[in-house]
């Protein structure tokens, strides 16, 4: 089951602290492989390696960084877009507001 402890989105556009999904985890592995894959490339550079090397270090750091940005965005639209269908129900809209800012990161 995922877990989902906060919805409000603070005025700044922020989540407040506590937001929290199941596959954060997930993430957060994602971005230290491709935070590895960016000091690999810094290394290359400064060692003066072939473009062809480097511009392979680069193409492993992007694609790490999209799967952890389509991981997050995925499982918030799981977690927060029931939560939105009801709360428009009940006349409220802050959710799909959310929802609706999210997806421009897709």
């Amino acid at each position: 089951m995922k877990k989902h402890s906060a919805t409000a989105t603070l005025p700044s556009g922020e989540q407040p602290a506590g937001h929290q999904h199941t596959s954060h985890p997930l993430v957060i592995k994602r971005l230290k492989r491709a935070h590895g894959h960016l000091a690999a490339v810094v290394g290359m550079i400064e060692a003066e390696r072939p473009c062809v090397d480097i511009a392979q270090q680069l193409h492993a750091v992007e694609k790490a960084l999209c799967q952890a940005r389509r991981v997050l965005i995925e499982d918030h639209i799981d977690n927060c877009l029931d939560a939105a269908a009801r709360n428009i129900s009940e006349g409220q809209g802050a959710d799909l507001a959310e929802f609706k800012a999210i997806t421009r990161y897709l």
